[in-house]
């Protein structure tokens, strides 16, 4: 590096010298530049020269002019050579040496403008050094990539420049490099020029490098992705007409002329589509014939014409007529669920009547209904669908909702993204093949939310009859008629269905089967269905009535049938291994009551409440599960007071939600009020520690109707008396005393039988519930309505010692 005064590290020095501008343009040290003479830049030269008597020493000042203004800083050069450029014009080569501060005016020779000059020598202080080489190490690689990815898109070859940039050792040396870039602007350079702080120009020309190789990086990126999608375009282009060409001399493809089918506007003008539909398919058409066979959207119309023309807009079946035929078929599929049939003949009564008077059509709307079916696992809800559609004569298609969370699987995907196709309503209307099907919501309860949307809320528009005439897919875009289907939604808890989407809907509830129930079905359904999937014959086994009981009694405890339909089908599984045995019995092989235990084992579920109420402080409760109705015990004991304050004085165990919990602090609290009304004295709770514990602890456990069971449990516990065991309860209590009512009767009372108690305690205000309980569980229970606490002690609870040797 040069190291004589003047030269970019030297000390300062003021020089007298003419001024050669460059208008909109900065030169930066080091650089050479041709400089085309016209009469300004003539006389700068010309004045250099004449200061000196060898013209190898002549230099000037180059001052970038911006704007007609000149900069205060230029920089010092020298003349190289002067002469001719191929047109004939005079030129002049320059080389830049050092900055210098442009000073005041001053005479000389010739007809340029002279000035005093002072050299700006780079500065980089003794603890900038160090980061000036990491500066420089890491510009020189920021420089290296930028030639290189430059090289690339203009396929030359950048290795002279490359090397150039490996020979600059000088910091200040190579940040003056940048004067080159064609990518920074002329301020950008003018900041460059004003720095001879090293430190300060090699951190510009880092940060301008960088943002410059990310975006050659992503121009890179992109030429790439284009030269791929052009070959790959190009290529399948190519495969695809030598595939048309084969084909047709295979003679299995025709010319377009001949192949009506290939011909999508025929297509649409020979479908039986409504007048919009129609409309909008053509406009489709119209843009499919204007856009090329290789562009995406080509195929994406193409796939949308298909599903609209698959569509069975005008098609409809004929509904059954005959009334009393539907019921028939419904009973013969299906033993009790009365409430449902007596609802799909209604519904079916009311639109004969309709269609005889002319109006199936009020409104724009149809006479469709939406059904839900709420009630625990196995009691044929789903299969329910298949009946319903039968006995009107509809088809039947099923949508699974279980697990659903993309609002896009019921309203369909908008036609803009990839893979995007109708929703689960369209693609169950396409299967099905007419526009009055039976549609069956499968598990309507456990659909969920996220980020993706709520198909809760999408399928609010399924099932309002108010508005699902004119639904509209995402991704038809024209509105579809669903006023003729029947929706039937299934569910197991009618609370976990969304608010709003449940009032849409008729509820209708399937609570469970009655022992007398699951025999009939057991003997009229499963064991015919069991049988053919056994590969066995009505000749080969039998079973008899008790044997069903049996089953239906001491081997399954459930509300549906499921788990009766899996041990049906295990005993024929171990008739059929007979039979295939080395000493096959003889046919056909009868199974009975006494035989039973051979195939099932031991029965698995006998009545206990007498067992676990052997003790005071255990009441028997009825509560409501998603698997139907179901039999609570809840066990109170007491010890003496708590050793440390910090220990609660009432221990809630058996993983209680908050309302039982509450419920548990609502009977305490009663019993210390008004414990004396039944022998309980509540000085006996003073100091003493309370745990109430609901067994099968790894099960969570709420709801509003364990109040009367806590109380009758802490009363027993507390005045000794056991609960009467063939007894059980449900009900809220409130802190008076009250009785107050609760849910789910039916399938309480329906658990009570099941487990074998013949007393229950019943809310006086849930007396109309008992109509929807069958009959014959009615007259197997003996239903007592309370309307005091007080009252469901006296009457649960054994009697006294001295009242029992009374009443002896």
């Amino acid at each position: 590096m040069d190291r004589s005064p003047g030269g970019p590290r030297g000390p300062v020095t003021t020089f007298t010298l003419p001024v050669l501008p460059l208008a909109d343009a900065v030169v930066l040290p080091g650089m050479v530049i041709p400089v085309e003479l016209d009469s300004e830049e003539r006389a700068a030269i010309d004045s250099a020269k004449a200061k000196v008597t060898n013209d190898d020493d002549a230099q000037l000042l180059i001052v970038p002019r911006i704007d007609g203004k000149y900069h205060e800083v230029g920089v010092l050069a020298t003349i190289d050579q002067v002469g001719r450029l191929p047109n004939g014009r005079p030129a002049a080569v320059l080389r830049a040496v050092s900055r210098a501060r442009v000073g005041q005016g001053v005479n000389g020779p010739g007809a340029a403008l002279w000035v005093e000059a002072t050299t700006m020598p780079d500065r980089i202080s003794a603890t900038d050094q160090e980061k000036v080489d990491q500066l420089a190490a890491e510009y020189r690689e920021v420089v290296q990539e930028i030639l290189g990815h430059r090289a690339e898109a203009e396929q030359a070859s950048g290795w002279q420049a490359v090397e150039m940039i490996r020979r600059i050792t000088e910091p200040g040396e190579l940040a003056d490099v940048a004067g080159w870039a064609p990518y920074l602007e002329t301020d950008q350079k003018l900041q460059l020029l004003d720095a001879p702080e090293v430190v300060k120009r090699l951190q510009l020309v880092l940060d301008w490098g960088k943002t410059q190789l990310a975006e050659l990086q992503v121009a890179a990126t992109i030429r790439d992705d284009v030269r791929e999608s052009m070959e790959k375009t190009q290529r399948e282009f190519l495969l695809r007409q030598q595939l048309t060409a084969i084909r047709k001399e295979l003679g299995e493809l025709s010319g377009d002329d001949d192949n009506p089918e290939a011909d999508p506007r025929a297509r649409v003008e020979a479908a039986d589509l409504p007048e919009k539909v129609r409309t909008a398919a053509l406009r489709e058409v119209d843009k499919l014939e204007r856009t090329g066979d290789q562009s995406p959207e080509a195929s994406w119309i193409r796939t949308w014409l298909d599903t609209v023309l698959e569509l069975p807009w005008n098609v409809r079946t004929d509904d059954s007529t005959d009334v009393g035929e539907a019921r028939t078929v419904l009973d013969a599929d299906h033993a009790g669920l009365d409430d449902v049939k007596d609802r799909i003949v209604e519904y079916l009564a009311v639109r004969n009547r309709r269609a005889a008077r002319g109006l199936e059509i009020v409104g724009g709307r149809g006479s469709g209904a939406v059904l839900a079916l709420v009630g625990p696992p196995g009691v044929g809800k789903t299969s329910l669908g298949e009946s319903v559609a039968r006995a009107l004569g509809r088809k039947f298609v099923r949508v699974a909702l279980g697990g659903v969370r993309d609002e896009a699987e019921i309203r369909g995907h908008r036609r803009t993204y990839v893979g995007a196709q109708a929703g689960r309503i369209v693609r169950a209307i396409k299967e099905a093949g007419a526009m009055n099907p039976v549609v069956l919501l499968d598990e309507v309860d456990k659909i969920g939310a996220d980020y993706r949307g709520d198909p809760a809320a999408a399928l609010l528009e399924v099932l309002d009859p108010a508005q699902n005439h004119t639904f509209r897919d995402h991704y038809l875009e024209v509105e579809l008629d669903l006023s003729d289907v029947l929706f039937l939604a299934t569910a197991n808890v009618a609370e976990a269905i969304p608010e709003a989407l449940i009032d849409r809907m008729e509820v209708v509830r399937l609570d469970g089967y009655t022992e007398v129930e699951k025999v009939a079905i057991a003997r009229d359904h499963l064991w015919k269905r069991q049988l053919e999937r056994a590969g066995l014959e009505t000749t080969d086994v039998t079973i008899d009535e008790d044997a069903l009981k049996l089953i239906a009694g001491d081997y399954t405890h459930e509300a549906g049938v499921r788990q009766l339909e899996r041990s049906l089908a295990r005993v024929l599984r171990k008739v059929a291994t007979k039979l295939a045995g080395e000493n096959p019995p003889a046919t056909p092989v009868d199974v009975t009551a006494e035989t039973l235990k051979d195939y099932l084992g031991r029965p698995r579920f006998t009545p206990e409440s007498a067992e676990r109420t052997a003790v005071p402080g255990v009441a028997t409760g009825l509560a409501v599960t998603g698997a139907g109705g179901d039999v609570l015990f809840i066990e109170a004991n007491a010890s003496p007071g708590a050793e440390a304050k910090s220990e609660p004085e009432l221990v809630l165990t058996g993983q209680l939600g908050d309302v039982m919990k509450e419920s548990a602090h609502i009977a305490l609290s009663y019993l210390r009020s008004q414990g004396d009304r039944f022998g309980a004295d509540p000085e006996e709770l003073r100091g003493r520690r309370l745990h109430v514990h609901v067994p099968a602890g790894a099960v969570p456990k709420d709801g509003p109707s364990a109040g009367v069971t806590m109380v009758t449990a802490l009363a027993s516990l507390l005045t000794g008396r056991m609960v009467r065991a063939e007894v059980g309860m449900t009900g809220e209590v409130s802190l008076t005393g009250r009785v107050l009512p609760i849910g789910g009767v039916k399938q309480k009372l329906l658990a009570a039988h099941r487990a074998g108690l013949t007393e229950v305690l019943l809310p006086a205000r849930n007396a109309a519930d008992l109509d929807d309980v069958p009959a014959s569980v009615r007259e197997a229970l003996t239903v007592h309505l309370m309307e005091d606490v007080a009252d469901v002690v006296a009457l649960a609870l054994e009697p006294a010692a001295a009242e029992a040797a009374q009443a002896a």
